[in-house]
């Protein structure tokens, strides 16, 4: 059985490309792994030392791998891109991982648990749908402009907006339809938020380090529910 000391991996959703060293340093594996074949290729392995991106599913395969005995480093992706040395493709990306991997006083990323990637979903998932209340704001005040109808920004301006949007006699009952629809979106987004925020808040006070690192100017929890109003626009509900 071959001895590896350090097999670079590059990921991918289907194919995986490996890139691995001797101990003296030369290569000594170029393959292909489809995603089926990967685990049982580092099972039959000793412990070996491996490096990947922490990119996109990095962390469920550094978990699978650790469990398997191996030592898994994860490189931040602008750290190995100066070392890809010729025209990027999967090939000299994995070659690249392995040099990165080995570079004195590389910087390597700890490896997330389920748990820690659970609660920053958390976090992720709230990024994502204020983005969307962002975007439906933005939707309806251009669709109102276009009648006329303006209001000033912020989300505390939509339920005045719907109400003047309904009150005004020049817009055709089809458009004042489709604003009540974004209406009714809005609210069920604001709803969702709210839900996050107060897991985010109760994960926040349970957390022994999290009430410290809050003292901090700047960091905190992103939204304490104490200082969530009502929904802007349920007076037009």
């Amino acid at each position: 059985m071959t001895q590896y000391k350090l097999i670079g991996i590059d990921t991918s959703k289907a194919v995986f490309t490996l890139h691995g060293l001797d101990h003296q340093d030369r290569p000594v594996l170029r393959i292909n792994l489809r995603r089926p074949q990967l685990l049982a290729f580092f099972k039959r392995l000793p412990s070996t030392k491996i490096a990947m991106e922490a990119c996109a599913c990095a962390h469920y395969w550094a978990r699978e791998l650790m469990a398997l005995g191996h030592e898994v480093r994860l490189i931040p992706p602008q750290y190995v891109k100066p070392y890809v040395r010729r025209g990027k493709n999967d090939r000299n990306d994995a070659e690249a991982i392995c040099e990165a991997a080995r570079r004195p006083g590389m910087h390597f990323v700890p490896v997330k648990s389920t748990t820690q990637q659970a609660q920053a979903m958390v976090l992720k998932v709230r990024e994502t749908l204020v983005g969307q209340r962002t975007l439906l704001v933005n939707t309806l005040r251009g669709h109102a402009a276009e009648f006329g109808v303006i209001a000033a920004k912020g989300l505390g301006q939509v339920g005045p907006l719907l109400a003047a949007i309904e009150q005004e006699n020049t817009i055709p009952p089809e458009a004042k339809d489709m604003a009540a629809l974004l209406g009714r979106q809005l609210k069920e987004l604001d709803a969702r938020i709210k839900e996050i925020e107060v897991k985010l808040a109760a994960a926040h006070q349970a957390n022994e380090v999290s009430p410290r690192l809050a003292t901090i100017p700047g960091v905190g929890p992103s939204r304490h529910p104490a200082s969530v109003q009502a929904s802007p626009w349920s007076s037009a509900a």
